[in-house]
């Protein structure tokens, strides 16, 4: 492993104090998961102060310590001091980014930033060293502490910038300084926080703001805010700006697709190079996303038909579509894992998922289902505004869980119900229950409705030959 910081890189930086001379090969702000050679950030939340974990990352490993003040008990040598450790962080990640010849990529969206980062990772790092955010970490801590992690010899970059609020990509986006910037989508997500959709899309736009000089911004020509967006570009004097969709004009066009129950097979038109490729993970929303994300490789300068045949190797991340195939004596059903997070717009997309999917013999289509959370007033009406997207997937049982899924409970027909709870632990054996061989589940809920204990509970059993038992 190679040397990420020494300390006197660290400390020209951050602007900091150090006694000592170290080497770092990471950067961690979690004890939990802290490697040795780490150097352990200190930060200061609502909820916890960093700086109480000091000692104990030094005694599993750390080199040293980013902190704001001496630490009792832990040598100045092991110290590197700075005013504020969040501004330390940021100060790392802004270094590491000047330093690397890496050409960048930035992805935001409502849906699909996680899947679309993962995704350009994986058909990226054939073609060249590729560094990317670990799960979701994209915020103002997760930015930076990516760019600080980001070894100078990386190639490519793929940076996830999330949001709640306005003004909170701006910051993230002029510290990235991306080459290709990608809105997956803009949709009704955190909504509670602004009076309409339309703030959603300024708020993701300001993605573009980051862009480097001849920086590509990469719009979603289907949806409803494409054009708002796209004029923000315009407005910020962006001469790249590349769209991707189902018209015939869009620089990456969706010429045809054939949907399958492992992936789906794509024929695209992408900056006038007609392709055919395969996206290894079921799914209208990530034929989708494909489009655009070829796009990003296009504005990197990479090889877009490579990039392309390597798709068939993206599969689904766990929370995200995996699938398992669990058994039941001597037969299995198919479990969908869509536990991580849920908005309207991925609801309806993971729907379609589960629509699409074929049960075994007298097997069903069962869809276990958790509040959508964070959507403001409108929230109730959006649950209850689900039973569209039910009843075109033909779901043939539907479990409930929270409160505000209550509203889709109360107009489910009576055939298709079958369980409501309060919570997924009430939930859990009511659904374990009812599922029999040739069933596909489908869990889906915002992380908060804590639909993933469902998916852990009938994931766990022993593994035979491939599949899960189940008692």
């Amino acid at each position: 492993m190679s040397i990420l910081w020494t300390a006197e890189e660290a400390a020209r930086a951050t602007g900091g104090k150090i006694a000592g001379s170290w080497q770092a090969m990471g950067v961690s702000i979690d004890t939990r998961t802290l490697e040795p050679g780490d150097l352990f950030v200190a930060l200061t939340g609502e909820a916890r102060d960093g700086h109480q974990f000091v000692a104990d990352a030094i005694a599993k490993g750390a080199v040293a310590a980013l902190v704001s003040r001496a630490i009792e008990g832990v040598p100045a040598e092991k110290l590197l001091i700075v005013a504020d450790t969040l501004d330390g962080l940021n100060a790392l990640g802004r270094a590491a980014r000047a330093r690397t010849q890496a050409r960048v990529a930035a992805v935001t969206g409502s849906v699909g930033k996680t899947s679309s980062k993962e995704a350009l990772k994986a058909i990226l790092s054939p073609q060249g060293k590729t560094h990317a955010s670990v799960a979701s970490y994209n915020n103002l801590w997760g930015v930076p502490l990516t760019l600080a992690r980001m070894p100078a010899d990386t190639q490519f970059a793929i940076i996830e910038i999330g949001m709640n609020h306005a003004d909170e990509i701006r910051p993230l986006t002029r510290l990235a300084r991306p080459h290709a910037a990608l809105i997956t989508t803009v949709e009704a997500v955190h909504i509670e926080h602004f009076s309409g959709i339309e703030g959603i899309a300024d708020a993701k736009a300001e993605i573009f703001e980051g862009l480097e000089p001849g920086g590509a911004a990469v719009i979603n020509h289907d949806n409803s805010q494409y054009g708002r967006v796209r004029d923000t570009a315009q407005r910020l004097g962006i001469a790249s700006i590349l769209s991707f969709g189902s018209d015939p004009a869009c620089d990456a066009a969706l010429i045809s697709y054939a949907p399958g129950e492992t992936g789906s097979q794509v024929t695209a038109r992408v900056r006038g190079q007609t392709l055919s490729y395969v996206v290894g993970a079921p799914g209208r929303h990530l034929v989708q996303n494909s489009l655009g994300i070829l796009l990003v490789v296009s504005a990197l300068g990479a090889d877009v038909a490579k990039a392309a045949a390597s798709y068939a190797h993206v599969g689904a991340a766990k929370g995200r579509g995996s699938r398992s195939r669990i058994a039941i004596g001597s037969d299995a059903f198919e479990l969908i894992d869509e536990s991580y997070n849920a908005n309207p717009a991925s609801m309806a997309a993971a729907l379609a998922l589960l629509g699409e999917a074929k049960p075994g013999p007298s097997g069903r289509r069962i869809a276990v289902l958790g509040d959508m959370l964070e959507l403001g007033p409108g929230g109730p009406d959006m649950h209850e505004g689900l039973i569209a997207p039910v009843t075109n997937a033909g779901c043939d049982l539907v479990f409930c869980s929270g409160k505000l899924m209550a509203r889709l409970w109360a107009v489910l027909p009576p055939e298709r119900r079958g369980a409501y709870a309060e919570t997924s632990a009430i939930l859990l054996p009511l659904v374990d229950a009812a599922i029999r061989a040739g069933d596909v589940v489908m869990v889906k809920g915002s992380f908060g409705s804590r639909m993933g204990l469902i998916v852990d509970a009938l994931k766990s059993r022993q593994t035979v030959e491939g599949a899960v038992s189940r008692a």
